[in-house]
């Protein structure tokens, strides 16, 4: 059974964005490392594939902004990207990284969680690892790494998650929108894509919206909630996640309902 699907959940969750963005560089190793001190239950990151195929996490289609270094990744092999420096020393790291890193991590008892988020709508889906789409690359990883239990999917490219349930039908999937693309959101027939989670930027989610997922079975994962209202508003509503840049801000407003002290801020690395 995944752990995303188990009915004795902690309520909401705490995932980190990109590790813990508003406190250490995101996407990276120490990033993660942070998010789990802090408090999360797990990290939500973006996957795409590099010149020599390996899957690594990083959001843009460019190294430009995360990096001091430039290009776009899909033109780039692993060992171009690691001469760069993603922020306080740390390396653009790869999905097998990531999981190692953080194997053995738990919260509350309960294994540390991984929501991991396709890129395949800016670039070409084909690469390396043996020339496989990202999402079957993604799908081949998490399977060597033995993760299918601590994973969700989740994409803002609706052919992305029906692309991935082809490679990992066990696998629990997300999927991410806003805007304009909600109002789609609540009149499309989506029963193709198998979804178990729907993952609405925060701004969407309404008691009566949270009524129509729940009735349909489905849970939420919302982002990326960093005000303290808004924090407040998404645990009143009863998500399923939180996903933010700062787990131990939601950490501290969940501490009354818990009876529990707040997890110290703390810096880089395991804290």
């Amino acid at each position: 059974m995944n752990y995303w699907l188990t009915s004795s959940l902690p309520k909401p969750l705490v995932i980190g964005h990109r590790g813990a963005k508003a406190h250490y560089p995101e996407n990276t190793i120490g990033a993660m490392r942070l998010a789990h001190a802090q408090g999360a239950h797990g990290v939500e990151f973006d996957v795409r594939l590099c010149k020599s195929g390996e899957v690594i996490v990083i959001h843009d289609l460019a190294l430009d902004r995360t990096t001091n270094g430039t290009g776009n990744v899909c033109d780039l092999t692993l060992d171009q990207i690691r001469q760069f420096d993603a922020g306080q020393g740390e390396r653009v790291p790869t999905l097998v990284e990531v999981f190692e890193a953080l194997r053995d991590a738990s919260t509350a008892g309960l294994p540390f969680l991984f929501n991991v988020e396709l890129k395949s709508n800016e670039s070409q889906t084909d690469g390396g690892y043996g020339k496989l789409s990202l999402e079957a690359a993604v799908a081949a990883v998490v399977r060597e790494c033995g993760m299918e239990n601590r994973v969700v999917y989740s994409s803002f490219n609706a052919n992305a998650i029906r692309e991935i349930l082809k490679y990992a039908p066990d696998v629990p999937r997300g999927f991410l929108y806003y805007g304009a693309p909600a109002l789609a959101v609540r009149t499309l027939d989506l029963s193709d894509m198998k979804l178990s989670f729907h993952h609405p930027h925060f701004a969407l989610v309404s008691s009566e919206w949270m009524g129509e997922l729940a009735a349909q079975g489905l849970g939420v994962n919302t982002w990326t909630v960093n005000g303290r209202d808004d924090i407040q508003r998404m645990i009143d509503l009863g998500v399923t996640g939180i996903i933010g840049d700062s787990p131990a801000t939601i950490v501290e407003l969940l501490a009354p309902t818990l009876g529990e002290a707040p997890a110290p801020a703390g810096g880089g690395g395991w804290g």
